[in-house]
C-alpha cells in the first residue's frame, strides 16, 4: 500500500507495548502492525509549515516556516529553557497562548531513557512526553502551578542529574533498571536547599515508591549500531521496520526521527 501526505509526530497510546499511529494523507496508519515488513519513505521535495500551512523551503524547529518560528510563543527560547520565561516582564509573543499552555500545572519528573534524566511537562502531557523521549521508566516527583516555576526547579536539579538523553543508547535499548524514587530521595533535599521559599511553597511532592510508570516499545530487535537517515540528503529511505521507540522508526539499516521532519511531504509504502 502507498500513502502520501505531510509528516507530523506519531500519535501514541500507553499500551504494552506502546501503540503507534501515523496520520498521513487523511488516514491513520497503525504502525505496530508493520513490524517485520519492508517500508519505503520518499521525500517529495515540499515542506508545509505545521502551524500555518505555508509552503517553505526550509523547516525550523521541527516543522515551522520562518515567520511562525520568529513570531510564535511556542517557538520561543523559553520553550526549551523554561527558566528563561519572560511572561512576567510583559514581553511574551502571545500572552493568550501562554495563559493556556504555560500558566497551567506542570509536572517535574525523573525518567530513565539512557540513564536518569530530569524533565518537565504539562500535566495533561503525561505519559505522552515520556513515550516521545523513549523512556522505559518514569516517575512524577513534583507538581507546580506554572511552567516558569517548573523550569527554575528543573534548572536546580540539573546541577545533580542530567536533562539529556543519549539518543543512540536509547535506540539501542541499552538501559539498566533504576530506582527513580531512591534517586529523588537522594537529590531532592540537595535541590530543596537551593530553592527560594516561593518555589518550595509551590512545589507539591508527588513521588511515591510504588507509582513508577514502566514502558515497553514494539520491537523485533534493536540496532547494535545506529545510523541516522537524513531526508534532506537522502530523499529515499528503505528497509525493514524492526522497532519503534520515542519518535523514531528503527529499520534494519538505519533510523529516522519522524518528528524532526514535521511538514515534509512524503510518500510511504509498505508491503
Amino acid at each position: 500500500m502507498r500513502y502520501q501526505g505531510n509528516l507530523h509526530k506519531m500519535l501514541t497510546e500507553a499500551t504494552s507495548p506502546v501503540s503507534y499511529h501515523l496520520e498521513l494523507g487523511g488516514q491513520q496508519l497503525a504502525l505496530n502492525e508493520w513490524l517485520g515488513q519492508p517500508i519505503r519513505i520518499e521525500y517529495l521535495q515540499q515542506i508545509q509549515c505545521i502551524h500555518c500551512g505555508r509552503v517553505t523551503r526550509k523547516s525550523f524547529s521541527q516543522g515551522y516556516c520562518y515567520p511562525c518560528f520568529r513570531d510564535l510563543a511556542q517557538c520561543d527560547l523559553c520553550i526549551m529553557s523554561p527558566e528563561k520565561c519572560h511572561f512576567h516582564l510583559g514581553t511574551c509573543r502571545e500572552p493568550d497562548w501562554a495563559q493556556s499552555h504555560c500558566m497551567r500545572p506542570h509536572i517535574i519528573y525523573l525518567a530513565n531513557t539512557s540513564g536518569v534524566k530530569i524533565g518537565i511537562t504539562r500535566e495533561n502531557q503525561i505519559p505522552t512526553r515520556w513515550i516521545d523521549q523513549g523512556a522505559v521508566q518514569a516517575l512524577p516527583i513534583l507538581r507546580v502551578s506554572k511552567r516558569y516555576h517548573a523550569g527554575l526547579i528543573e534548572h536546580a536539579f540539573k546541577q545533580h542529574v542530567s536533562d539529556r538523553t543519549n539518543w543512540r543508547n536509547m535506540l539501542k535499548n541499552l538501559v539498566d533498571e533504576i530506582d527513580l524514587y531512591q534517586v529523588f530521595e537522594t537529590i531532592w533535599p540537595l535541590v530543596k536547599a537551593e530553592l527560594d521559599s516561593d518555589l518550595i511553597e509551590d512545589a507539591e511532592e508527588l513521588a511515591k515508591p510504588d507509582e513508577m510508570t514502566t514502558l515497553d516499545y514494539p520491537a523485533l530487535r534493536y540496532p547494535v549500531k545506529v545510523n541516522s537517515f537524513n531526508l534532506d540528503k537522502q530523499a529515499q529511505v528503505e528497509g525493514k521496520l524492526e522497532a519503534i521507540k520515542g519518535q523514531y522508526l528503527i529499520l534494519d539499516n538505519g533510523v529516522i526521527n519522524i518528528r524532526k521532519y514535521g511538514g515534509y511531504l512524503v510518500s510511504l509504502e509498505s508491503a
